[in-house]
């Protein structure tokens, strides 16, 4: 019997190593979909196209001529159009699947290949994921004809809008979220590691760089190529119908939520806190206007304040998941500030004609969002995409982050410059970029489209 129980012992000694050499090799529990995720993400990527339509249409649309509504409003759904084609033929893939020196993807998930019914990324099917991510992209080109209304050609437009967003937003969009080298990763071969930078944790929850300061600064690049409106500054541009303007302010509100909250990819305390500073930071820019607007004019308008709203919302945007309520109260005033100084006295002094003054809300407002994302991330509540450790500003004892959101604005700033200066060279080769004189005086909705609003 002792020989027995001796003979066991060793036996069971000698399998332990065994045993625990099993449980190491044994692979990682395969993520399994979380279908309240799920739900959440279909929903935010719902909301977000609610901003580009209707909301952006009705948001530019009312605040042109009449006799350009309805082209105003086909930018945007020209952009809708084009981007969904190129985004699921190559955008996806280069944005999201592989990395080439910290700069772009590769070709791998050409057409969605391989985004198949069971497929996931993070804990949600990866076609939805793709989808959310499509929604900002063609937001962000929308968000550029704001600049060029009542003038640019719709033919060009649209050559311009799929150029645009697979030369300047994809990756901008790689370098930020899809692994590349401003994303908070080890870039063994980017650029970044180049220069001895392997990792540079550029924060922007949902795109203060790579939706707002790159459509903002490619507007104003484009202003300045085409020249302004005929007869700016001589004959009186009174907008159509702020009503229109007015809704399409309240769309942006709401589908906002989708924007940043969504961006949490989980349905989480992590977006919870996004929802509630995204709402903060938009009612106080929107105070802070109207407070500004009745000083300088007397009056506080619906335009001022609709364009306080969206401001408030531009600048929170890479902030959003990374600070508390103190942060976006201090960020959307900061962006009233600013971007009121830009819209009323800037373009006046330096005479660019920005039909809707999209660089001055959102070059100017994603600059300020990124920028104080660098003081006031909150470690308890942001972190880094690794979810490893918190994301703090300078104000928590990391002023080296403000540094970093300095040189990811002036990343996206080049980008957006040198991109747009090719996509307008290789568009102006295809077709003519702006219509005629004439045709700008008729309007652009019967000289382009061939519609004519009713005057009942």
């Amino acid at each position: 019997m002792k020989r027995f129980l001796r003979a066991t012992l060793t036996a069971s000694l000698l399998t332990l190593p065994l045993l625990a050499f099993g449980q190491d090799a044994a692979p990682a529990p395969a993520p399994v979909l979380n279908s309240g995720d799920t739900a959440w993400m279909m929903t935010s990527t719902a909301l977000v196209l609610l901003m580009t339509i209707p909301g952006l249409a009705l948001f530019y649309g009312g605040m042109v001529r009449r006799k350009n509504i309805l082209s105003t409003m086909y930018y945007s759904m020209g952009s809708a159009m084009v981007v969904t084609v190129t985004w699921v033929a190559i955008q996806y893939s280069l944005a999201f699947s592989g990395d080439n020196g910290g700069v772009i993807g590769n070709l791998d998930k050409m057409f969605l290949h391989g985004v198949g019914r069971d497929s996931l990324t993070y804990l949600v099917p990866e076609n939805v994921y793709s989808m959310f991510q499509l929604m900002f992209a063609i937001i962000t080109v929308a968000l550029i004809s704001g600049a060029v209304v009542e003038r640019m050609s719709i033919t060009a437009w649209l050559v311009f809008s799929g150029l645009w967003s697979i030369l300047v937003y994809t990756p901008l969009a790689h370098m930020v979220w899809g692994g590349g080298w401003l994303s908070a990763f080890d870039a063994k071969d980017s650029i970044g590691a180049f220069f001895g930078v392997p990792k540079m944790n550029a924060l922007d929850f949902a795109g203060g760089l790579v939706v707002h300061v790159s459509s903002g600064v490619s507007a104003l690049v484009l202003v300045l190529l085409m020249g302004p409106r005929v007869r700016y500054g001589k004959d009186p541009i009174i907008p159509n119908n702020i009503s229109f303007t007015f809704i399409g302010a309240g769309l942006l509100w709401v589908g906002w939520f989708g924007f940043n909250a969504g961006s949490a990819l989980a349905s989480n305390g992590l977006a919870g806190s996004a929802f509630m500073v995204t709402h903060v930071a938009a009612a106080v820019a929107a105070l802070v206007w109207v407070l500004i607007e009745y000083v300088h004019h007397k009056k506080p308008t619906l335009i001022g304040a609709s364009t306080g709203v969206v401001a408030g919302l531009v600048a929170i945007t890479p902030a959003s998941g990374y600070v508390d309520v103190t942060g976006a109260f201090v960020i959307g005033a900061s962006v009233a500030i600013v971007s009121y100084l830009f819209v009323a006295f800037v373009k006046k002094v330096l005479k660019y004609d920005d039909s809707l003054d999209a660089f001055g809300v959102h070059a100017v407002g994603g600059t300020v969002g990124a920028l104080l994302t660098g003081v006031f991330a909150n470690p308890a509540i942001g972190y880094y995409f690794d979810g490893a450790t918190g994301a703090a500003g300078g104000l928590y004892g990391n002023w080296t982050q403000l540094g970093i959101q300095a040189l990811s604005v002036l990343v996206a700033i080049v980008v957006s410059i040198v991109g747009t200066l090719i996509c307008y060279g290789l568009v102006s080769l295809v077709t003519k970029v702006r219509v005629e004189p004439q045709e700008e005086v008729i309007g652009l909705d019967l000289t382009q489209h061939g519609e004519k609003q009713g005057d009942r």
